[in-house]
């Protein structure tokens, strides 16, 4: 699988290198990643057959007043999936680290800064809000409003992951239904180190009813697979769209956080933006 894991625009990121940390800022540290690697994989070519953004929360922002004074905050940004890179995580805590010891005038500047910085490496559209950390209402936890699968009893003899577990998802395509299903049982690795990255995956849809069982082995089947999140998303999205014919659907992973920061991608085929909530996971 991934058969693009050793494509030559991955052999230059910092991600499982040796590095060094800078407190000053420093924006030629970020790295951005093509999001058409892994949509060559998925034959997403063209226009894309979704809409969506990756939404992520950084906690460990600081920077100088003035004055040399430190201040903190918890930032929210937000990347189109239409850029046409996502964002190096590595490279990302690192270039946030950079403003450590950085004096900016104060926090619109620094909006500003990450704004301009992060489209650039992106190249689409790119949303920044910094929040107080005593005063940051997208980080309440919400009640799940979902069916969780996660107690269905199973039998795993495999753990790599099978698209074709999808098959038999949906015997009957009569019975259109409209649900919420969420897992917490989502886990995959790190496209370059191999390293865990565990997640929840929010699965809302109307269409032929899709079998619980099924669709909780498809999940699992992840649970030795190397990507990245948003690819990871992605990858969800257009199996239960192509096995399940959904009339409508939308696939929203919370991952939990590293290195401080936590990835959320999006995908809909409804132009809505992703909710603003968080688990208790994370």
């Amino acid at each position: 699988m991934s058969l693009y894991q050793n494509a030559d625009e991955l052999k230059t990121l910092v991600l499982g290198k040796t590095t060094d940390y800078k407190s000053e800022y420093a924006p030629e540290l970020l790295q951005g990643v093509p999001r058409a690697l892994n949509r060559e994989d998925l034959d997403l070519d063209g226009e894309l057959p979704f809409y969506g953004e990756d939404v992520w929360y950084g906690y460990e922002l600081s920077w100088l007043e003035p004055g040399g004074k430190p201040k903190v905050a918890v930032a929210e940004f937000r990347f189109s999936c239409n850029s046409v890179n996502l964002v190096e995580s590595k490279s990302f805590k690192l270039y946030l680290n950079s403003l450590n010891q950085s004096r900016f005038a104060d926090s619109a500047a620094v909006e500003k800064t990450l704004t301009e910085d992060l489209t650039k490496v992106a190249q689409g559209d790119v949303t920044v809000t910094l929040f107080d950390v005593d005063d940051c209402p997208p980080l309440a936890i919400s009640a799940i409003d979902a069916v969780k699968i996660d107690d269905i009893d199973l039998t795993i003899d495999g753990f790599e992951f099978d698209r074709e577990i999808l098959k038999t998802a949906c015997a009957d395509t009569s019975d259109i239904v409209e649900e919420k299903l969420v897992s917490h049982l989502l886990k995959s690795n790190c496209l370059i180190t191999n390293q865990p990255d565990w997640g929840s995956v929010y699965i809302s849809y109307k269409g032929p009813a899709i079998n619980h069982k099924v669709l909780l082995s498809y999940i699992i089947s992840f649970r030795m697979h190397n990507e990245f999140h948003e690819q990871c998303v992605e990858r969800i999205y257009t199996d239960i769209m192509e096995f399940c014919q959904c009339q409508s659907l939308t696939v929203f992973a919370r991952y939990t956080r590293r290195g401080g920061l936590d990835i959320n991608p999006y995908r809909s085929s409804e132009n809505n933006t992703a909710p603003r909530n968080r688990t208790l996971r994370q």
